[in-house]
């Protein structure tokens, strides 16, 4: 993988990051076929770049406060009224016992928003904490854990950090990509069903967007080869 494009798109990034992809892209790249067809690397470097903030973050911050959970989360975290939640004189939403409860303990907010659910155990066994997001693409819950150590031959599930770390976060990604079978609508060139497919809906798209014109205008100077 050409190194200088890694860091035209990636100025930020660790070294340790840039160097095993520049070093392991190319054949990674090419056992999950994101190299062959139509958009496909280029959509991949993208929603990276989107997802890691230019591969600089790759463990979920769950540092909220009342307030950012409420917004994150009104359905959880934010006064019931009515049909609707409750909102300040700023209009913004009015936290709840729970939120204020959470407020700005990362640990307890993942344990707390992400049990019973993703193959997750409930709020006492850890898993939200365990599972919470990593990697390039912030895989989350112990299923995903579970399912993409198989696609990539890793202990995901015992080990999760494994997906955060800098010779193994690129296959973790590639391996989610092949789960969620993104190829085919990289192929028939839409970008808003591969924000759909990796988010679960399109949030962020307009910085994803940003990022595929930035990486779609460094591939015409770096191919990735070489």
């Amino acid at each position: 993988m050409n190194r200088t494009l890694l860091t035209t798109l990636y100025p930020k990034a660790p070294s340790s990051h840039i160097d095993a992809i520049a070093a392991n892209g190319d054949a990674v790249f090419s056992s999950f076929a994101i190299t062959y067809g139509t958009n496909r690397l280029s959509y991949f470097l993208a929603q990276i770049g989107h997802e890691s903030g230019g591969l600089t973050i790759f463990t979920e911050n769950l540092n909220y406060s009342a307030q950012g959970l409420a917004a994150t989360w009104p359905s959880r975290y934010a006064v019931k009224e009515g049909s609707g939640y409750k909102k300040d004189a700023n209009g913004k939403y009015v936290p709840n016992d729970v939120a204020n409860t959470l407020n700005r303990k990362p640990e307890a907010i993942a344990n707390n928003c992400y049990a019973d659910r993703m193959g997750n155990g409930n709020e006492a066994s850890g898993d939200g904490w365990r599972f919470r997001g990593r990697g390039y693409i912030q895989i989350t819950g112990r299923d995903a854990y579970r399912t993409l150590g198989g696609y990539c031959g890793l202990d995901l599930e015992n080990n999760p950090d494994m997906a955060s770390d800098p010779q193994h976060a690129l296959t973790v990604a590639c391996a989610f990509w092949k789960w969620k079978t993104i190829n085919p609508s990289c192929d028939a060139g839409d970008f808003t069903k591969v924000t759909k497919l990796i988010n679960g809906g399109t949030n962020g798209l307009a910085d994803r967007e940003a990022w595929l014109a930035k990486v779609e205008d460094a591939l015409k100077s770096y191919p990735p080869a070489g």
